[in-house]
């Protein structure tokens, strides 16, 4: 069922959102070659429980999974696409390497989510073109999030930078209503037509995350049950940004 949130509800979610864009800024500070993933956990979850807030993943078990989230934030690194583990097996950042964070705050009991791609130390052009182009169509989609607009206005505007610029849309992974669970309705695809899909309307709080991959489309989910990575091994970058939707131009919740 798609929720509406009121306007004191909204207001924690900005405040929340406010402090889950501070703890990716200083998880983006702190990433450099020879930095573990297992570090960068610890570094996330610190930051949220000196404000006194939780970090939503931990222990999160979304549907048809086998095992809680073991992580306070999903770290994947080059081909995985989104949802890495990054204190089970830690890895440790090179030099060249793309990095996503994905974090899901709850403050007063109120859910954000949001995700950043950042280089590690020195890419090639290629790398960087798939980062920018990646958050260019987060914008893109949060920019026709309006109110009596449609969810395939957003995937339509994310699909279309995507293709423009030769990059691969996934398709199997797809943004979400989000406020009260880490996951509520309804599911916002990457892709789709103008006018398609459900009205969007005021109160909505969605999350709106392209991925964008260098090669195929496809993706599959690793081993450990969470991480899903290419099929043909290539590059990934992930963009995410949590709106509140507006009568006119939708609010970005998760900004300093």
């Amino acid at each position: 069922m798609v929720t509406i949130k009121t306007k004191e509800e909204i207001a924690i979610l900005r405040e929340g959102g406010k402090r889950l864009a501070f703890i990716l800024q200083e998880l983006k500070k702190a990433v450099k070659p020879g930095v573990s993933t297992d570090d960068l956990n610890a570094l996330a979850e610190r930051l949220a429980r000196e404000k006194g807030d939780v970090p939503s993943l931990l222990g999160y078990r979304p549907r048809g999974a086998k095992r809680p989230y073991p992580a306070s934030v999903c770290i994947s690194l080059n081909n995985e696409v989104v949802h890495g583990i990054p204190n089970e097996d830690p890895k440790i950042l090179k030099d060249g390497d793309l990095i996503s964070f994905d974090m899901c705050l709850t403050h007063k009991g109120l859910i954000t989510d949001s995700a950043i791609t950042v280089p590690v130390g020195t890419v090639d052009a290629k790398a960087k073109k798939l980062i920018a182009v990646t958050e260019e169509a987060l914008y893109a989609g949060i920019k026709s999030a309006k109110g009596d607009k449609h969810i395939g206005d957003i995937g339509f505007a994310i699909e279309r930078a995507g293709k423009a610029n030769h990059f691969s849309v996934v398709e199997d992974l797809c943004g979400h209503g989000v406020g009260y669970k880490v996951h509520e309705d309804p599911y916002v695809p990457n892709y789709g037509d103008r006018g398609g899909g459900g009205k969007l309307k005021p109160g909505m709080v969605l999350a709106i995350e392209p991925m964008f991959t260098e090669g195929e489309k496809n993706v599959f989910l690793g081993e450990d049950g969470y991480t899903y990575e290419t099929v043909d091994g290539s590059r990934s970058a992930h963009f995410e940004h949590t709106i509140a939707i507006t009568n006119g131009e939708p609010e970005i919740l998760t900004k300093l």
